[in-house]
């Protein structure tokens, strides 16, 4: 890491004591920035990097509410606010066990040159609660929304923060949240939240946008070395929204899915995962991946085990951060590995990114390789200001000429800075160097 560099982010750390994920993020963009200020000294002299490292606004709340025994219980609710340069603050909220203050702004960090790749008006924040949704009735998920929003309400609009989905919340939550917005500001605001239903409001291809942007943007890579999906051997880790769509269409590009997680274990279908049967399980009957092998004949279960075991030519981690370390990126490589494409928020760690470019596969960062999804709630935010609707074709379409300019942006980056291939360098400094420019040219703000 640049020396310079080096000693703001001694200060960022000192600052913001244990917080590791968020500490992992920023080290992570730190180390590509060097040849930035090589060329841009107005950076350093600007405190870019100082005050890009301050959220704008945190906030944290009490958010209580009453299960269906009548008993009292009490979670904690945040949102990030990180930084509006290019516009109004864009990111998901997160419902699950571990959220806590650090990754929320891990998220968020990571959020702001996500949305700045996209080329879409839109700035960096996140949030969540510890509440886990699963295993509650939709009434408590309804009362814990409710509770949620009636703080959170007074900090966003669609001109200031617009929040969206993350693990934990979908349609079912999404919902629950509008409907407390609108009943306590007695407006109805379309803009305020994205991942809507489509008939209030919503866009299609929200549900399937992260999946098919991972997919496409790995797509776009492995066209970079003259390959493409078809014929590829692939693994997705999770089995959620992001996973599910991302198995369809990487087998509607030629591959074959063997291999997709839950928190309980893994599947191996070597015939190719049966998606309309994946999606009743997990999306309809909310149940566990063992359902599949017990109706999938000729699947295979492992309870427990790491999915990283499994040979694959390309790898999709969707599920969570850090979930695929330097041991099994090491075990991938030696399997035929040839490209990864993170549909997660950083689900690779340090070792492991560093093993997969030393080895050459072509490795694609979630803030470039999963940002569909945030790219196409800003298609969201564009339909509801204008009062209209996008067939599925038009979005799909806008989605994926989105995905392949932000390949484009991210390879030209890493050649224009002396290091062609290498993704995650131009994913770091392409949407730092934007967000970057605004900044300065808005004042000491």
């Amino acid at each position: 890491m640049d020396a310079r560099l080096e000693a703001i982010r001694d200060t960022v750390l000192a600052r913001n004591p244990g917080e590791a994920e968020f500490h992992q993020a920023v080290t992570e963009v730190f180390e590509s920035l060097g040849p930035v200020h090589d060329r841009h000294p107005e950076f350093l002299h600007g405190a870019v990097l100082e005050r890009l490292c301050e959220p704008e606004r945190q906030i944290i709340f009490r958010v209580p509410w009453t299960d269906d025994a009548g008993r009292v219980q009490i979670n904690r609710g945040f949102r990030v606010e990180f930084n509006s340069a290019l516009g109004p603050y864009k990111g998901g909220l997160r419902f699950h066990p571990s959220v806590y203050l650090g990754i929320v702004k891990f998220l968020g960090f990571e959020q702001i040159f996500k949305n700045a790749l996209t080329g879409m008006p839109i700035g960096g924040g996140k949030g969540g609660s510890d509440f886990d949704p699963r295993g509650r009735s939709d009434a408590e998920v309804m009362r814990f929304c409710q509770s949620f929003m009636t703080e959170l309400y007074r900090h966003i609009g669609e001109y200031t923060d617009v929040p969206a989905g993350d693990i934990g919340v979908g349609g079912r939550e999404i919902g629950f949240l509008f409907g407390q917005y609108k009943r306590i500001t007695n407006r109805y605001e379309s803009g305020v939240l994205t991942g809507k239903g489509v008939s209030w409001g919503g866009s299609l291809v929200r549900p399937e946008a992260t999946g098919f942007g991972t997919v496409i943007f790995t797509d776009e890579m492995l066209k970079a070395r003259g390959k493409s999906f078809d014929g590829q051997r692939v693994v997705v880790s999770g089995s959620g929204n992001v996973a599910i769509n991302a198995i369809a269409k990487a087998h509607a590009l030629g591959a074959t899915v063997v291999a997709c997680s839950d928190s309980s274990g893994y599947i191996v279908d070597e015939a190719g995962i049966d998606v309309p049967l994946l999606r009743e399980i997990k999306e309809v009957e909310r149940g566990r991946l063992k359902d599949y092998f017990l109706r999938r004949p000729g699947a295979h279960y492992v309870e427990n085990g790491s999915i990283w075991d499994v040979d694959a030519t390309v790898a999709l981690p969707c599920a969570t951060q850090n979930e695929l370390d330097g041991a099994a990126a090491s075990r991938l490589v030696g399997s035929g590995l040839v490209a990864v494409g993170e549909g997660a928020n950083m689900p690779c760690t340090r070792d492991a990114v560093a093993i997969f470019q030393q080895a050459g596969v072509l490795f694609g960062p979630g803030k470039a390789a999963n940002a569909g999804g945030v790219a196409t709630s800003a298609l969201e935010m564009q339909q509801n200001a204008s009062r209209d609707s996008w067939s599925f074709e038009h979005t799909e379409r806008r989605l994926t000429e989105i995905m392949v300019g932000i390949h484009d942006l991210c390879a030209t980056t890493a050649e224009e800075y002396g290091d062609p291939g290498n993704y995650v360098l131009g994913a770091n400094i392409g949407g730092f160097v934007k967000v970057a420019d605004a900044m300065l040219a808005q004042g000491l703000i």
